[in-house]
Order: structure tokens, then sequence, then C-alpha cells
């Protein structure tokens, strides 16, 4: 059973019972009000009569109006045999049973009587004789009460098509209600069932009203809109991962193909018998290589300076290949939410280390270190040996794409922060590709193949700004050159400080 129908019958059941309450309210108080005027004329229509002798002469004191009152009065006589009554009435030929002296137990009572099937509503009251407790008649005093019975009769069935009525249309307007007061809900049921038949997690719930079900459906869209922006980051988040694993592979692969094909041409040469000379090797001549031939004939002197080779481009391979995992192992704490120690570290000073240190870079272009007046004073909290790293990467980046030109230290003060600014004179970024720069592996197009890098460094980069709270600006033009500049909140906290109290010579030591 659904909710509307159910929702629908206990209003309905409510209403019912409401309706018959009310119902037998309305009867019970228009026929106490009926038969209350009956009673009351009736009672004023018993005052008429009196006992006159103690011969039971009994009449009424006034004309009685016979054609809504009838009277009829029983005397009780003494005899040998017992009680016996007479009766005078007014009722024609008609006459109303009346009881015998020894059930005469009431002061008063009314009853109902019928008589040639016309209902009367009749009052019996005891006639005492004057100064005495003896009963000595009974008086019976009626009325019709057809009138009475029939309005009755008649409240009585429009009362109950009434209410019939009544539930009827209320089971149908509860129906119509019910379903406008549940559709939000039905709304909420078939954006579900949407949800869960394809993976349209845009799909939201109409509606803006401010009751209960709104702000169910308010709180049902935030929640849908969490889910959806949830779903979206983890979407991204495996592609990124799916496009790291398959760019951390080719990097990989290509310097242990490298490796292992120096390994197999190492093996190969000393696999190779030694001449003395060069005129007996197969393929001697100008365009003689010796990895081409499966079977080298080599001096000693040869086979010792091809195994420099090999060995030094296994050497090369081993350290890029090395410098690529450390790069990744930096990742894979970024990944797994990895907190670095902090501390307050005064900037001027780490600035000028890593400004001594990069003059053993490998590079072409010329190193130079402007103004760093702007970090006096200057403390940050931060990682010293991470911010290190992170001009590192940047002077190391300038001096990889700049084949001619200066790569330059300098920096900058505006308001709470200091920003340490790296900028070289080289070949620059497109607008177009800047947007990309710290994704992990994305290299410029312009340098892909030409210079060395795994394209990670960036990305490093920008974990360890975001680890600082710092904030990352480029400044770029192809052709001219490109300056990074990392904004660092500066630290105006005191530094604490400790000193050595001696202990003072109490009062009565000196002297």
């Amino acid at each position: 059973m659904s909710i509307r129908l159910r929702l629908t019958l206990w209003y309905s059941g409510l209403l019912a019972v409401t309706l018959v309450a009310f119902s037998v309210l309305v009867y019970t108080i228009v026929s106490h009000n009926a038969f209350s005027d009956l009673k009351s004329k009736l009672i004023a229509e018993s005052r008429e009569f009196q006992v006159v002798t103690s011969r039971l002469i009994i009449q009424p004191t006034t004309r009685l109006d016979r054609s809504t009152i009838f009277v009829q009065v029983n005397s009780y006589q003494d005899s040998n045999q017992g009680v016996k009554a007479d009766g005078t009435t007014n009722l024609l030929n008609w006459a109303f049973d009346f009881p015998s002296l020894d059930k005469v137990d009431f002061d008063r009572r009314f009853v109902e009587r019928t008589l040639s099937n016309v209902p009367f509503y009749v009052m019996e009251q005891p006639l005492l004789l004057a100064g005495t407790n003896t009963i000595v008649g009974l008086v019976q005093i009626a009325t019709p009460m057809n009138k009475e019975q029939a309005m009755l009769a008649q409240l009585n069935r429009v009362l109950i098509i009434a209410s019939f009525a009544g539930l009827i249309i209320a089971f149908l307007l509860g129906m119509f209600l019910s379903r406008k007061a549940l559709r939000p809900i039905e709304q909420v049921t078939e954006a579900a069932e949407r949800i869960q038949s394809g993976s349209d997690l845009s799909t939201r719930i109409p509606g803006e009203s401010q009751d209960e079900i709104g702000r169910l459906r308010q709180t049902l869209n935030h929640m849908l809109q969490r889910i959806e922006g949830a779903y979206r980051g983890l979407e991204e988040t495996n592609i990124a991962q799916r496009r790291f694993v398959s760019d951390a592979s080719h990097e990989l692969r290509t310097p242990l193909t490298t490796i292992r094909g120096n390994v197999d041409f190492l093996e190969k040469i000393w696999d190779s018998p030694v001449v003395e000379d060069n005129e007996d090797r197969l393929g001697a001549g100008d365009g003689y290589d010796v990895r081409m031939v499966s079977s080298p004939k080599l001096t000693a002197q040869e086979k010792e300076q091809l195994s420099k080779e090999a060995i030094k481009d296994i050497a090369d391979e081993s350290r890029r290949m090395s410098r690529l995992v450390n790069d990744m192992l930096s990742l894979a704490r970024a990944d797994a939410g990895y907190v670095m120690d902090k501390e307050r570290i005064e900037l001027k000073p780490l600035a000028e280390e890593a400004a001594r240190r990069a003059v053993f870079l490998p590079r072409k272009a010329d190193w130079k270190v402007g103004s760093l007046d702007a970090l006096d004073g200057a403390w940050v909290q931060g990682n010293r040996d991470y911010l290190i790293q992170l001009l590192f990467i940047f002077i190391e980046n300038g001096f990889k794409y700049t084949p001619s030109g200066e790569v330059r230290l300098e920096a900058l003060r505006s308001g709470d922060k200091v920003g340490l600014v790296v900028a070289d004179t080289g070949i620059g970024i497109s607008k177009e590709e800047v947007p990309h720069i710290f994704d992990r592996f994305y290299r410029v197009d312009v340098s892909r193949g030409e210079t060395p890098g795994t394209g990670l460094g960036l990305s490093i980069a920008k974990w360890i700004a975001d680890m600082h709270h710092a904030t990352l600006e480029v400044r770029t033009k192809v052709g001219e050159g490109t300056k990074f500049i990392v904004w660092l909140p500066v630290d105006f906290a005191e530094p604490v400080e400790y000193d050595i109290i001696e202990i003072s010579s109490r009062p009565g030591e000196m002297g």
C-alpha cells in the first residue's frame, strides 16, 4: 500500500469518526430540545388538575386544548374486592393503558405510547388526596409527537447522507492533496532513479518551496552537488593517475632500455676476440659500427674505450632514473597527504645559500643574483630543505631552457608577503601552455625532446608552495623568457626569547 493511500485512509478514518461524533451530538441536542419543549408543555398542563372531594371527583380547572393535549384521568376507589380504577378522558374512543395502583411508585414519568399508529408523548403523574400522601388517581397527559419524530427522522437522514457525501468528497480531495503534497517526494524518487540508471549526476530536484519538503529538496540538491563534485574529482584523479602511470612507465622505459642495451653491448664486446690491429676486423672501413656487428673484432684499447662509453651511458641513465624515482616519491607523498614539518625560518640566509649553491649547477647561461634587500627581517613558517628545493627547481628550469643569456634571483616585498623571483631570458612559454605547466609529466612542445627532464619538477614546486600557503605567479613571453614569483606570507610573530635568571642571594646571606 502506497504512502499516499495510507495517508488518505488515515485522514478519511479520522474524518469519519469526527462526522459520526458530530452527527450524534447534533441529533442528541436537537432531540433533547424537542422533547424538552414537550415535557415543559405537559408539566404545565398537569397543574390544571386537582382533587375536589374525598370521593375523587377529579376535574380540570381550565378548558382543555383537544387539538394538541389529550388527558386521561384515572381514579382508584376502595372496594371489598380491592382497588378499582375508573377513567375519564378526552381521547374520544381511545384510551391509554394505565398501571395498577400497586405499580404507581413514581412521582412523575414520561413514556411513549402509540394509539392507532399515532405516537404520543405521555406524562404520568399520581394524584394525591389533599393534605395526605394517599394516591387517589393518576393523570396521563399526552400530546402527539409525530412532527418531532418526522423532524428527527429527516434530520437523521440528512446527517447520514451529508456524512457519507462529505466522507467521499474528503477521500477524493485527500487523494488529490496527498498526491500534490507527495509530488516532491516522487520527484526525489524519479531523480534518484535517473541517477541510478545512468551516470548523470547533474540531475537536480526541481522546486523552490520553503516548507519541510522544500528544505529536504534543498538538502538533497546540495548533497547531489557534493556527490557530483566528489565524483568528478575522483574521475579526474583516476584519469590523472592513469596518465601518471602511463607517463611514468614511458619515462622509466627509456632509461631502462638504454641501460639494458648498453649491458648487452658490454656483454657482446667482452665476448668478442681480441685482435692485434684493425686489418682483420670484419667490415673494417669508414662505415664500420661495432654495435651492428654480431661478432665484432676489437683491440683491447677499443674495448676499453667502448666500455667506458657504455658505462657512462648507464651511469647517466641511472642518475636520470634516480631523479625520476625521487620526484615520483615526492608526488606520492603529496597524494598521500604528507604534512611536512615547519619552523620559523629567516628567509634571506636561505635565499643566499640557494644562490651560492646554484653556481655549481650545469648551465650555459650566466647566473646573477639581484637585490635581496626585500628579505631583510622577513621570517616565514616553512621547511628549509623543501624551500631550497623549490628555488632549485625554478633555477634548474631556467638553466635548462636558457641556452644563452642569464638567469637571475631577486626578491620583492608587497604588504604582508615577500616574493622570491627567478627570471630567465630563455625560450619562454606560450600563453596556451601556461595553465598546464604544473601538470605532471607535462613539457612544453618546444622543449620536448630537446632538453632533458621528466616534467615533474614544476608539479613538485606547486605542491611545496601549497604546503607553505604560498602563491605562484608566472610571467612569460615566447622568445623573451620566463619569470616565476613565489609569494610567501611573512610571519610577524615575535620569537620567544629565553633568558637565564641567576639565583639572587637571600637577605641573611649577604655580607
